[in-house]
């Protein structure tokens, strides 16, 4: 039966149920906005379309997702978060058994909008029903669980389509979601609580300047490899767009970007330092197969290897971050050291020698693995707990949209180094070792943005009470 909302959590024995759910649905969306790069080449070969449109697969999943974050988050807070994972979860799951059946680009790209729109159902409400899903004083352990999952999803996204693809035709990317979504819908009825509802209107405007500020930005972001006039114009476009976006929220009573969280420079640093975060570290597992092959001469076997000690790393670190945190250290304390230390990790990985040994690099590597995820955790439950509870959609939608805008950026950021440096002695090395370097300065600027959260760190924890 549904219970009516809690502001001590769920009882022990609902909460792994409520947890499988929203982990399920995170780690789904998650991974298919990984696995779908490395299938890319077969699918052009199999729909006899050009490599360059078939690019469309990836992009047209990533833009559905960014646009949409905010005004689903808006909705969550409005008909219930629970309501929204659910409609999000659902859609998804329609959406991969569409790309399953796909017989055409056309009709796979399409699909893969749809999927876009359930994943940002998910990831924009499963951070704020953490918060009714854990009591206060545990609710830093439920986001170095989320965090765990989430980041690890990312980084085996290769590796699971890898799998996939060695004994199954690309379908099988998309069909193995259904009977996860199926299982995952029918648990969550009953398992994930209901959340207070806001008694606002959802402002539509909002939503259009929204989704035109993301989706001109995301264009823009991507295409910065090509330095071309258009692209000045989409990003002109998208900060013309912003800057409306901005004034109609000053207008509304009740925002659909909280531009009151920003105030608190607690939220405003955590923010920034998200963005650096996942820039750094899209930076790096871009440009780093590259680097392994290229450079360090591995073979690709040996390069999916050696990309394994960072998630692992996220997987034991996370959840003592989480921990830590909710026993009162301060994430500013945290945040700073662990990207100080994928800063450093970077740094060490992009100056090793050709041949180096398997263990120097997997330490190298173990060590980026550490600073990440003790820096997600802490940086993830500040944002959240800097929110009021009604304001938790608003505070969940930012934190994945850094995340989002992050990652687009980093992937744009090493498209453009090695345009730059191709044609240069050294070619991809060279610009794969530029770029580590770059991410290391990205982390390094995330470690002084968190830093300075100690200044206001009695801000952090408003709710910590409810």
């Amino acid at each position: 039966m549904n219970r009516p909302p809690s502001r001590d959590g769920l009882p022990q024995p609902q909460r792994p149920r409520a947890m499988l759910v929203v982990l399920t649905g995170l780690s789904m969306s998650v991974l298919d906005g990984a696995i779908a790069n490395i299938a890319l080449p077969t699918i052009a070969a199999e729909l006899r379309t050009d490599p360059a449109n078939a690019v469309w697969v990836v992009n047209a999943y990533q833009l559905a997702v960014t646009i949409s974050l905010l005004p689903f988050a808006s909705l969550g807070e409005l008909r219930g978060y629970r309501r929204v994972f659910i409609s999000g979860l659902a859609v998804f799951t329609l959406g991969s058994l569409a790309c399953a059946l796909s017989n055409s680009l056309t009709t796979l790209v399409a699909s893969r909008v749809l999927q876009g729109f359930g994943g940002a159902g998910i990831m924009s409400v499963n951070t704020a029903l953490l918060r009714f899903i854990y009591p206060a004083d545990q609710l830093g352990r439920g986001i170095g669980i989320n965090a765990l999952v989430g980041s690890t999803s990312a980084a085996i996204g290769p590796s699971v389509a890898a799998g996939i693809l060695s004994v199954a035709s690309w379908q099988w990317l998309f069909a193995i979601n259904v009977p996860l979504g199926v299982v995952g819908l029918a648990l969550a009825r009953h398992a994930l609580p209901r959340t207070p509802l806001a008694r606002h209107r959802f402002d539509w405007l909002s939503a259009l300047l929204s989704t035109a500020t993301f989706g001109a930005l995301i264009i823009g972001i991507d295409n910065l490899r090509r330095l071309t006039v258009s692209v000045a114009f989409e990003l002109a476009g998208a900060a013309v767009a912003g800057v409306l976006f901005v004034w109609r929220q000053r207008l509304l009573a009740y925002p659909m970007l909280a531009l009151e969280l920003f105030t608190a420079p607690v939220f405003a640093l955590s923010v920034v330092s998200s963005i650096c975060s996942f820039t750094a570290q899209n930076l790096t597992f871009v440009s780093l197969p590259f680097f392994l092959e290229e450079v360090l001469g591995r073979s690709a076997v040996e390069t999916g290897l050696l990309m394994t000690p960072w998630p692992l790393a996220v997987g034991i670190v996370a959840p003592i971050a989480g921990w830590l945190v909710d026993r009162r250290y301060p994430a500013g304390i945290l945040g700073g050291v662990g990207l100080l230390a994928l800063s450093l990790g970077l740094v060490l990985v992009a100056f090793q020698e050709a041949h180096a040994a398997v263990s120097r690099i997997a330490w190298c590597m173990a060590i980026c693995g550490v600073g990440f995820g003790f820096f997600q955790s802490p940086n993830n439950r500040t944002i959240l707990a800097s929110a009021p509870p009604e304001r938790a959609g608003s505070a969940s939608g930012i934190l994945a949209s850094a995340r989002l805008v992050g990652q687009t950026l980093g992937a744009a950021l090493v498209g453009l180094i090695f345009a730059l440096t191709s044609a240069g002695p050294g070619g991809i090395g060279r610009g794969a070792t530029l770029a580590l370097l770059v991410g290391a300065a990205f982390a390094a600027a995330g470690a002084v943005a968190s830093s300075l959260r100690l200044l206001g760190f009695r801000q952090a924890e408003p709710d910590q009470a409810r």
